[in-house]
């Protein structure tokens, strides 16, 4: 199993929290078996391998946190959601959101970048392109404001004397 889908399956965990009153803990301790791994690998694919001790702890960890810090994310997510309520964005894309602002604020091995990359990654299977892009806005706004020390993204570099291979075929 990748790092990848062991975060997906923190989002997945991560939903389920919103609608359920168990702690994070009863519902780590129920779901991450290799039983329920098993049951749920025969709809879906991402169960199909049990994950490792090292990703099993990830897990925990972002669930846990998701919990833990959840009011706060979900204030990250209201102040940066600009012209939309909480309530009225999808329970999914929440759940993305939430994952990775708590990786980017309480995770320093992994990158910013890619903590949003992933998250628009993930939210391509579950949301439509509008809020795939909303969400990449949302994280790239709470980004830049709130963790100033991000380096910007690279420019795409393009030499001065290259031209544009369009502009080369449209001279022959």
């Amino acid at each position: 199993m990748t790092r990848t889908n062991a975060r997906e399956i923190a989002v997945h965990l991560s939903y389920e929290l919103g609608f359920g009153t168990e702690s994070a803990q009863v519902l780590l301790d129920r779901e991450l078996t290799r039983e329920n791994f098993a049951s749920l690998a025969e709809e879906e694919p991402l169960y199909e391998e049990f994950p490792s001790k090292k990703l099993l702890d990830y897990i925990r960890t972002l669930v846990l946190g998701v919990s833990e810090h959840g009011y706060e994310l979900d204030l990250y997510i209201e102040r940066y959601a600009i012209g939309w309520k909480f309530a009225r964005l999808p329970r999914v894309s929440t759940a993305i959101m939430r994952v990775a602002m708590y990786e980017i604020l309480y995770m320093d091995d992994i990158p910013n970048a890619a903590a949003i990359n992933e998250a628009v990654e993930i939210a391509k299977g579950y949301e439509d392109p509008e809020m795939v892009s909303f969400i990449n806005g949302i994280l790239g706004s709470f980004v830049r404001a709130e963790c100033p020390d991000t380096p910007p993204r690279p420019e795409p570099r393009q030499d001065a004397e290259e031209e544009p291979a369009s502009e080369a075929l449209a001279e022959e």
